[in-house]
């Protein structure tokens, strides 16, 4: 099995490559390596290779060039011996609208053929339990929300204890509690040794979740690793915290300094070059009445915009 800095690698590509018709290059050369036991955040704009890459991680689709494997063995060659140790949400759940949430489990539980059907009604109630949908479970799945059928979903992947959890987008649909319980979940279930792959074009869910990271844009990767260390070779922004923030505009402009944003009683900017001191004296130095002066880390979305000179989308 492939190796990284953090052990043993769940995932790894070499040069994998995904082109479509008239040569559309969907996925284009990816190396890519996800240590053993992380929460690991797959980062970029929807349309950016994300999915085309699970799909071809998950033995959906095969690959133009280069390689994958997955717990060790190539895909999609190995998915009969792969696919039982990996739960997999892609592309929103494929559910039997005429059945409840519960059969659409108990179906989905039925059609594995290393499930013990003794214990198959118990494991189908701690799903619907792990992911909030007990009260639901007998309601028709044509009636579920986009939420509640992403659940339902996750539910469907979490029937058996796996070693590897692949989530494409799994807060899609949901509403912001809904959110902060998957993210709940999914730190439990990496606590309890699973490697969990999760898709995502929210920033700020990768930056709550995840331990690493890797950033698609245009289907190409433009970086990856731990999610502590992404940003930290992109400087921060000063901050200053003014009721003054027109005159504080002013002289940090006056100053030299550029990107200088104003947001109600915030003025943020590019650091300088020089001592942050000099800057905040001549501040109180001009009368501006500064509340706060600090150089905020650099953010996920920082380092998105730093490499690719791209804005993010990062809304729901």
């Amino acid at each position: 099995m492939a190796e990284t800095d953090d052990g043993r690698a769940v995932i790894t590509t070499k040069g994998l490559t995904k082109r479509y018709g008239r040569g559309q290059l969907a996925v284009d050369g990816l190396d890519l390596s996800v240590p053993e036991g992380s929460v690991f955040g797959f980062l970029g704009p929807n349309g950016s290779g994300k999915t085309t890459t699970i799909r071809m991680l998950m033995g959906l689709i095969e690959p133009t060039t280069g390689t994958a494997e997955v717990l060790g063995s190539p895909m999609p060659r190995a998915s009969r011996t792969v696919l039982p140790q990996v739960g997999a949400l892609i592309e929103g759940p494929a559910l039997y609208g005429f059945l409840t949430g519960r059969d659409n489990l108990v179906r989905y539980d039925s059609a594995d053929p290393t499930a013990d059907p003794r214990t198959r009604r118990a494991r189908v109630e701690t799903a619907l339990q792990r992911v909030g949908l007990t009260a639901a479970a007998g309601k028709k799945a044509r009636a579920y929300s986009l939420g509640m059928k992403q659940r339902l979903g996750l539910a469907a992947a979490l029937l058996r204890p796996r070693r590897l959890l692949v989530l494409d987008e799994p807060t899609n649909g949901l509403d912001p509690q809904g959110m902060r319980e998957i993210r709940a979940l999914v730190r439990e279930l990496a606590s309890d040794g699973t490697t969990v792959f999760l898709s995502s074009h929210l920033l700020d869910e990768i930056e709550q979740v995840c331990t690493h990271a890797a950033v698609m844009a245009r289907g190409r990767l433009i970086v990856q690793g731990p999610v502590a260390e992404l940003a930290s070779g992109v400087r921060g922004r000063l901050v200053v915290t003014t009721p003054d923030p027109a005159d504080a505009a002013r002289l940090l402009k006056e100053r030299g300094l550029v990107d200088v944003v104003v947001t109600d009683n915030r003025v943020t900017a590019e650091p300088p070059d020089g001592e942050l001191a000099e800057v905040s004296r001549a501040l109180v130095e001009a009368g501006v009445r500064v509340r706060g002066f600090a150089v905020e880390r650099a953010s996920l979305e920082d380092a998105f915009m730093a490499l690719t000179g791209e804005g993010f989308d990062v809304a729901q």
